[in-house]
């Protein structure tokens, strides 16, 4: 079984789907892999390192899938890209496949099998594959060095023969594991740290980390499946603003990380909030990728509003490409070794329920679960 990947840097893409190790550890197993040159070279790997554990280096992207049984990417190929695919091919990886119902069109007219990890469900055994909380932890480190570059203080309290320096207030909205590592990098930089999530789940993990857990509840519970949050109401999400609106305006800081798995994100963070808030604070919009968690986010941009800075960054864990690549690489060999047989055979299957719930199209096929 041939695993292939390609040279992803065109599209900003600084990461990679397989490290060296995770070549030689596929090979073990008795895939072979086949990459596009210089696939690495945004992580600072060599064509010569994957060599040397054996993968195939060939010279175009057009090689690799036409000469692979699977395809790592780590976004949805574009419309054009799949109109030079070959048929009857797998695509694996963090699709995002919600967003893009023509290139699942197009994937299925080609007849592809198509596998979008982002659907990897919350379970123990799955925890080594589970690519979202994998990039979401670096996202929310690097989401507080950036909020710290641009905000005109220091994080930590300060007491110097020039007077007292008070901490910075920071609050992280949305406690999964964007928000958790948030609070985390926060607090060891020396900031007062507050937090909030609507699921009341959230708060021994809050306070374990040194945070304050903001003491707003729903009427409902608002946990959906897999421990992800579901999506509120109209009504529920207006309470929700006006719970938040105090606490935003008294914020340095404000980290944004609230997401509903195959959903826009919810808009918490109306102007007039923002507008509240002291000139000098920043916001980083965690939920550009999905269109923000406010109202103002514009993904991909920094905006000064009323001297208030107010960042969208997209694929911010793409801006750390070796650890990304590093925890990435090890998400996809996981997965990848589901479709190893106890006899130590590879064939790809749907047997095991990680698979199924991953599955869109088996075939070119609409993937339905076995009732």
């Amino acid at each position: 079984m041939r695993v292939g990947f390609v040279d992803e840097r065109s599209s900003h893409e600084w990461r990679v789907a397989l490290m060296p190790e995770g070549v030689r550890r596929l090979r073990e197993w008795g895939f072979s892999v086949i990459l596009q040159k210089g696939s690495g070279e945004g992580a600072h790997i060599s064509d010569e390192a994957y060599a040397e554990m054996g993968a195939q280096i060939l010279p175009t992207a057009f090689d690799v899938v036409e000469r692979s049984d699977i395809l790592l990417r780590l976004r949805m190929p574009s419309l054009e890209e799949i109109s030079t695919y070959p048929t009857d091919k797998v695509l694996i990886g963090p699709l995002q496949a919600w967003r893009y119902e023509g290139e699942i069109k197009a994937l299925a007219d080609k007849g592809w099998t198509v596998l979008a990890m982002e659907k990897i469900p919350r379970i123990t055994r799955a925890q080594s594959m589970d690519v979202l909380s994998s990039m979401a932890a670096l996202g929310g480190y690097k989401a507080v060095l950036l909020a710290a570059v641009h905000f005109g203080r220091v994080f930590p309290m300060l007491t110097t023969a020039a007077g007292t320096l008070a901490p910075a207030r920071v609050l992280v909205i949305g406690a999964g594991v964007a928000g958790l590592q948030a609070i985390a990098t926060a607090r060891r930089l020396g900031a007062q740290v507050e937090a909030y999530d609507i699921r009341p789940a959230a708060k021994e993990q809050v306070e374990s980390l040194g945070a304050k857990f903001l003491p707003l509840t729903l009427d409902e519970s608002a946990e959906g499946r897999g421990g992800y949050a579901r999506e509120l109401s109209a009504e529920e999400q207006a309470k929700q603003r006006e719970a938040l609106a105090s606490y935003v305006a008294r914020a340095d800081i404000l980290i944004t990380t609230a997401a509903v798995p195959g959903r826009p994100a919810p808009k918490l963070i109306t102007s007039q909030m923002r507008r509240s808030m002291k000139p000098g604070s920043v916001i980083v919009d965690l939920a550009a990728e999905s269109g923000g968690n406010c109202e103002e986010t514009q993904p991909g941009t920094t905006q000064v509003l009323d001297g208030i800075t107010l960042m969208a960054p997209l694929n911010l864990p793409a801006t750390l490409p070796i650890h990304a690549s590093q925890m990435l690489s090890r998400n996809f060999t996981e997965f990848l070794g589901l479709f190893r047989k106890k006899d130590g055979s590879l064939t790809l299957h749907t047997e095991d329920e990680l698979l199924r719930a991953t599955c869109l199209l088996w075939n070119g096929q609409p993937f339905l679960q076995p009732v």
